[in-house]
């Protein structure tokens, strides 16, 4: 494998698309609870701060074991390191579906949140062990477009499914394409050396606190955490609830809604990645592209804010399509270090982007926790007060951004 170069199709049939598979299944984990949740909490009996904090699980542990994640896939590889985590998350889905206290929701989806906590790491580790520079947008695009397509089915597929089994089916279902997808990419992805076998633990992690000095990588850090962080606590919980308690949506019109907010992402993460691919080579940086997006992205949560909700459908396409933009940082950061490094570069990132979809995802179930409940929902002020927080946020994140956005601009 190493000495000869492999075909498009060979890497398409064997890279790409088995990784594919698992950042599906990893988003479909991610958003799946914005449909499920109700059912969950009738169940046991869940307020909006225990939902949050067990919906959130998954972030925090996805986000707490990213720095040693980096470390084994520039170690070990991607092929390994991805097939032995899915394990966990099939046994977390498994616990999840047999749980009886809110205790037991919490430690599965925690286990959930590791099992998948590689997908789309070790997906762009293995992109830049085996694809050229220039075709890195592209490809994680197509990567991010399978992961909005596990966000489809996490919308009205699993709608429809609870007519033929309930919530607990459904992991157990899941359960059962996490163990599936394990062997899949044990079987199928070709080992490539990563080159970073021979430094020592102290050495890799001496380089992850280099990567925290690169006075880019502090630049492009804190908006790609706050925008994404806050579009992932939005999809994958919260933009149910706003669509249900601020557009006044039935739960059917809240699953269509959701299915537009999904498609518009994975018609964004091709689009995006293809445009990007595009311009790039007419000497337009990728940052500038990713930055364009990011504004697109802050104007669409402020329409949430405000609590326009007069064109549900269209605002949850825009805000997906929108938040998809975010994703091409990915690349910007992978760019800014030896491809040796890449794995801990990425990981570095995603910890701090995890951190803040976690703490994003509870803090809204906080503020909106403050005030009652009415007809089983919330008042819209309590949606559009909390959404204000991630809004100023990433204005103030863009502005600390805008400097390396000018200078990228004027270096094409």
């Amino acid at each position: 494998m190493n000495s000869v170069t492999p075909s498009a199709t060979t890497l398409a049939l064997r890279v790409l698309l088995p990784f594919a598979g698992g950042y599906f299944l990893s988003y479909l984990y991610r958003t799946v609870n914005a449909v499920l949740a109700p059912h969950i909490a009738a169940d046991i009996m869940l307020d909006a701060g225990a939902l949050g904090l067990m919906t959130g699980m998954y972030l925090l542990a996805f986000g707490s074991v990213q720095l040693p994640l980096g470390i084994l896939l520039d170690r070990y590889g991607p092929r390994r390191v991805e097939a032995a985590l899915l394990l966990f998350a099939a046994a977390g889905s498994a616990l999840f579906a047999i749980a009886e206290q809110p205790s037991a929701l919490i430690m599965g989806r925690a286990l959930v949140g590791l099992g998948v906590s590689a997908c789309l790491m070790a997906a762009i580790k293995a992109n830049v062990q085996f694809y050229p520079p220039q075709k890195l947008a592209l490809v994680n695009g197509i990567i991010l477009f399978a992961g909005g397509l596990g966000a489809v089915a996490a919308t009205q597929p699993v709608q429809a499914a609870l007519a033929l089994t309930d919530w607990r089916g459904i992991f157990w279902i899941l359960a059962g394409l996490s163990l599936a997808m394990a062997v899949i990419l044990f079987v199928t992805v070709p080992d490539k050396g990563s080159g970073a076998g021979g430094g020592s633990l102290l050495a890799q992690m001496g380089d992850v606190a280099a990567i925290l000095r690169n006075p880019d990588f502090l630049r492009v850090m804190p908006v790609t955490a706050i925008a994404l962080g806050s579009f992932m606590a939005i999809q994958g919980l919260w933009a149910g609830p706003w669509l249900r308690d601020v557009a006044g949506l039935d739960s059917n019109a809240v699953a269509q809604s959701l299915l537009a907010m999904a498609a518009g992402m994975a018609a964004g993460y091709l689009a995006w990645g293809a445009v990007s691919d595009f311009l790039g080579r007419r000497g337009i940086h990728i940052l500038v592209v990713a930055a364009f997006g990011m504004v697109w992205y802050g104007l669409s949560m402020t329409a949430m804010a405000l609590g326009w909700g007069g064109a549900p459908v269209f605002l949850s396409a825009n805000f997906g399509f929108a938040g998809a933009s975010v994703s091409l940082c990915y690349v910007v950061v992978a760019q800014l270090v030896p491809s040796t490094m890449s794995g801990r570069a990425t990981t570095t990132l995603n910890l701090i982007i995890f951190a803040v979809a976690f703490a994003v995802q509870w803090g809204l179930g906080a503020i909106i926790n403050l005030w009652p409940k009415i007809d089983g929902g919330w008042p819209p002020l309590a949606h559009q007060v909390a959404l204000w927080v991630p809004v100023v946020l990433t204005v103030a994140a863009m502005m600390w951004l805008a400097p390396l956005v000018v200078r990228s601009w004027r270096n094409r």
